[in-house]
């Protein structure tokens, strides 16, 4: 690996970072400061703490960082479903695409524990 931006997990949450704020665009202004904001937060940290666990110097670190994005990942699972729930969008699209970020950070945390 030269760096996250090889990563495929991180180039695929970045193409989600920008679909979640594409699609809260929409959102009622009254949910600006809480939901909205929430939900790019969570989003914003998926690829976040993949490149700085890869930009840190053990392996150890690395899946540290990789657990929180998985956390991170949950958290917007959440809100999307809530969202959804609430009419503000058709989560669908969000929610496969959160599925198959889990999927690639599942893989490069079995990758990462099982190689030494």
């Amino acid at each position: 690996m030269k760096t996250h931006k090889d990563l495929d997990a991180w180039k695929v949450s970045i193409e989600m970072v920008i679909e979640v704020y594409t699609e809260t665009k929409n959102f009622p202004k009254e949910e600006l400061y809480s939901l909205v904001s929430q939900i790019r937060r969570s989003a914003v940290s998926v690829p976040s703490n993949i490149a700085e666990g890869a930009a840190r110097k053990s392996k150890k670190e690395f899946i540290q960082y990789l657990h929180i994005s998985l956390g991170s990942l949950a958290e917007l699972e959440t809100q999307i479903i809530i969202s959804t729930k609430l009419g503000y969008l058709k989560g669908d699209e969000l929610l496969a695409t959160i599925l198959d970020i889990r999927k690639l950070i599942s893989g490069l945390l079995r990758y990462l524990k099982n190689s030494d």
